[in-house]
C-alpha cells in the first residue's frame, strides 16, 4: 500500500492540552477492549476425517472431541483476542449413534434431523453430547476438564440453552436427586395447565409429519425406528408453536414447545413486571420474584442454569428467547447474576421492537444484531446494498448499542465465501471491520471464518452453504488450519493463511483498544457531501477514548479508491483536535502511516485503499513544531 507521509509534515505538529474525556463504562474481565466470542460447532472442530459421506455415520465421517481442544488448540483461539468461547452443541441432543450401553435409549431417525442430531432438540439438560467424550461413560467429566482447560487459558465458557423446546422424547438419566423430567407431573388430560411443563392435544395421537421434496429419514439407510411412527399419546404442540398432531415438513416437529404459563389465547397466567422495572437492576428484579409462585417450568430452566454455572460455565446463548416471555428472562436472569454477577447472557432475538424489553426486563447482557446491521452488511457485501443504510442504524440502537453483539457468521447463516452469499470469502474483510469497530458491543466469529470455510456439499440433512449441523462432517478448509491438531495453518493455502492473519490481527486488535470502548461518529455522510471519489462503497468513522483516537475507513469494492478524506468541524472538536499536524498509524498491519492535517477546524488526509481494504488509523500528535 502507498505510503502518503510527506516528509515535511513529519517536523510540523501544533498539539493542545487535552481535556477530559466521557468515558464509558468497561466490560467485566475486559479490562480495556472489547469482548470477542468464538462460536465453534464442538463436534466438528476437531474432525479430520475428510470423507464426507452424505448421511455417514458416525465411523464413516469421524467427530471431533472435547479433548481435540488442547491446550495448543486454546492457544490458537486465544491469538485472535478471544475472551469467551460459545462451545455450541453440548447439552445432550438426539442423535443415532447407538448408546445402549451406557443406559442411553435410542432416538428415532422420524423425529430426529440429520444421523448427528440438532443440538437444539435436547434430551438430557444435566448431560452433555455423548458424540464428544472419548469415554462416554465419562462424558460429563471430559466436559468438565475442558471448562477447566479453557479457564487456564484465560477465556470464558457459554454454552446453549433451548428455553423455548425440548426433544419429543426428553428423557434425563443424569437429573439430581430430586429432580423431576421435563413433563413427568403433567396433567395430559387437558390441552393447558400452568404447571404442565407441556401443552396437549387430548384424544389426539401425533403422526410423524408428511415427508417432502423426496426426503427420507437417515437418506433411506435402514434403521429398526424408522418406520413412520412415533408413539407421543396424547400429541403435544410442536416446538414452533405448531398446534396439531400432526405437524408439518418444514414444523420444528422434532422438538415440543414448553408452557411458560402462558395460556392457549396467549394471555399471561404468572405476575407481570410492575411498571418502572426496566429500570431496576438485576438484584431487584431477583428480589421481586421471591415471594411469587411461578410456573414449573421456570424453576426447571433456572435450576439447569445453576447446576452448570457451578460446573464452571461462565454464561448461556439462549436460542429463540423471543419466544419465551420477557418475564421469565427477568426471573431466570436474575437468579442467574446473583450466582455470578459477570455470567454472560446472550440471546437470539430478531425483532427490533422487543430489544429494548429483552435487555432491560429481561436481563440479557447481548442480543444478535442481525436484521439491521448483519443483513445490511450482507447486502452491501453481496453488491446491491449501499453503505449510506448504516449510519441509521447505529443511531436508532445507538442507546442500547454495547448490548447488540455483531457477528457475520454463525450456525444459522450462509457462510460468507458461499456461492449463495458473497461467493469470496475476501469480500468479508471490509464488513468484519465495519462489525468490530462500529460499537462497543462484543464480535462474534464462527469457527472456520476466520479461514475462508465456504460451506459446501451435501451431507444429509443440512443445507449447502451453511456448514451442517445436522451431519456428521469434516469442514475442509478448518481441517487444512487445524492440520491434525498441530493449529499452525499448516495445510492452509496462501489465500487462507491471508485471511486467518487479518483476523487474527483485527480482532486481537479490538480486545485490547480502549478506543473501541468510548465514543463513535460516523464522518461517512460529510465525506458523501464534499469528498469528490467517496462513493457509497465506503464507509467510515471516527472512535476515541481520551487519548486513545482513530479513524476507521472501509472500501467494500475490489476496486481501489484514492480520495481525501475529511473531518468537518464537528468531528475535529469531538475528538479535541487542535491545528496542526497528526499521525495516522494502520493498526491491521503496522506498515503504513499518513498524516492528518487540521487547518481552520477541520482535517484532512489522502487515503488511498485497494481492493476490499480498510484502515484502522490510530493518531498520534508529531513532534511539537510550529510552522
Amino acid at each position: 500500500m502507498k505510503n502518503f507521509v510527506p516528509a515535511s509534515f513529519l517536523i510540523l505538529a501544533l498539539f493542545a492540552c487535552q481535556p477530559a474525556q466521557k468515558q464509558k463504562p468497561e466490560q467485566p474481565d475486559s479490562p480495556k477492549g472489547k469482548f470477542v466470542v468464538y462460536q465453534v460447532f464442538t463436534r466438528l472442530f476437531g474432525n479430520t476425517n475428510t470423507t464426507n459421506k452424505p448421511w455417514g455415520t458416525i465411523e464413516e465421517n469421524g467427530v471431533g472431541k472435547f479433548n481435540d481442544f488442547t491446550d495448543r488448540a486454546l492457544d490458537e483461539i486465544k491469538s485472535m483476542g478471544v475472551t469467551h468461547i460459545w462451545y455450541t452443541g453440548v447439552p445432550h441432543h438426539d442423535v443415532i449413534t447407538d448408546y445402549t450401553e451406557y443406559g442411553i435409549s435410542n432416538d428415532d431417525p422420524d423425529v430426529v434431523k440429520g444421523r448427528a442430531g440438532s443440538p437444539y432438540a435436547v434430551k438430557d439438560y444435566y448431560n452433555v453430547n455423548p458424540d464428544l467424550a472419548i469415554d462416554p461413560a465419562n462424558r460429563l467429566a471430559e466436559f468438565e476438564a475442558l471448562i477447566e482447560r479453557t479457564h487456564k487459558h484465560g477465556m470464558k465458557v457459554i454454552i446453549d440453552i433451548v428455553p423455548n423446546h425440548v426433544a419429543r422424547n426428553y428423557q434425563s438419566i443424569s437429573k439430581p436427586e430430586g429432580v423431576s423430567d421435563f413433563g413427568e407431573n403433567d396433567d395430559t388430560s387437558v390441552e393447558y395447565k400452568r404447571d404442565n411443563n407441556f401443552y396437549y392435544i387430548p384424544g389426539e395421537a401425533f403422526q410423524v409429519p408428511e415427508f417432502l421434496n423426496g426426503y427420507q429419514p437417515l437418506g433411506g439407510d435402514d434403521n429398526p425406528l424408522s418406520d413412520g411412527k412415533f408413539d407421543e399419546n396424547p400429541a403435544k404442540w410442536t416446538g414452533n408453536g405448531a398446534r396439531l398432531a400432526q405437524p408439518g415438513f418444514y414444523d420444528w416437529y422434532e422438538t415440543v414447545k414448553v408452557n411458560y404459563g402462558v395460556k392457549p389465547d396467549g394471555t399471561y397466567d404468572f405476575d407481570l413486571l410492575p411498571e418502572g422495572y426496566d429500570r431496576e437492576d438485576y438484584e431487584a428484579h431477583f428480589e421481586f420474584w421471591q415471594n411469587k409462585d411461578v410456573p414449573d417450568s421456570w424453576k426447571k430452566f433456572r435450576d439447569i442454569a445453576v447446576y452448570w454455572l457451578e460446573k464452571g460455565v461462565d454464561g448461556f446463548r439462549y436460542d429463540m428467547a423471543e419466544m419465551v416471555p420477557v418475564e421469565f428472562w427477568s426471573y431466570m436472569n436474575s437468579a442467574i447474576k446473583m450466582k455470578n454477577p459477570d455470567a454472560f447472557l446472550l440471546a437470539e432475538v430478531y425483532n427490533p421492537a422487543l430489544y429494548r424489553d429483552y435487555i432491560h426486563k429481561g436481563k440479557m447482557d447481548y442480543l444478535y444484531d442481525k436484521v439491521e446491521l448483519y443483513d445490511t452488511l450482507k447486502h452491501i457485501m453481496q453488491g446491491h446494498g449501499s453503505t449510506d443504510n448504516l449510519p441509521a442504524i447505529y443511531d436508532g440502537l445507538e442507546d442500547i448499542e454495547h448490548h447488540m453483539l455483531h457477528f457475520l457468521e454463525n450456525h444459522d447463516e450462509q457462510r460468507i465465501a458461499s456461492a449463495d452469499f458473497a461467493g469470496k470469502a475476501e469480500k468479508g474483510k471490509p464488513a468484519m471491520v465495519v462489525s468490530t469497530c462500529l460499537s462497543t458491543s462484543p464480535t462474534m466469529i464462527y469457527f472456520g471464518q476466520n479461514v475462508g470455510e465456504p460451506g459446501d456439499g451435501d451431507m444429509g440433512f443440512g443445507d449447502e452453504t451453511r456448514t451442517s449441523i445436522f451431519d456428521y462432517c469434516g469442514v475442509p478448509a478448518h481441517q487444512r488450519w487445524m492440520n491434525y491438531g498441530k493449529f499452525d495453518g499448516g495445510q492452509s493455502t496462501d489465500a487462507e493463511k491471508e485471511l486467518n492473519t487479518f483476523y487474527k490481527n483485527l480482532l486481537s486488535f479490538s480486545a485490547n483498544s480502549a478506543a473501541l470502548m468510548g465514543d463513535y461518529k460516523e464522518i461517512h455522510s460529510y465525506n458523501r457531501q464534499n469528498t469528490e471519489g467517496y462513493t457509497d462503497k465506503l464507509f467510515s468513522f471516527v472512535r476515541w477514548n481520551g487519548d486513545d483516537r482513530l479513524i476507521v475507513v472501509s472500501n467494500f469494492e475490489e476496486v481501489s479508491h484514492r480520495f481525501q478524506l475529511k473531518l468537518d468541524e464537528k468531528t475535529v472538536k469531538a475528538l479535541h483536535l487542535t491545528d496542526g499536524f497528526y499521525q495516522l498509524t494502520e493498526q491491521l498491519t503496522n506498515e503504513d502511516e499518513f498524516v492528518l492535517e487540521v487547518k481552520n477546524g477541520k482535517g484532512k488526509v489522502e487515503l488511498e485503499l485497494a481492493e476490499l481494504e480498510s484502515f484502522i488509523l490510530k493518531m498520534d500528535v508529531l513532534s511539537d513544531v510550529s510552522e
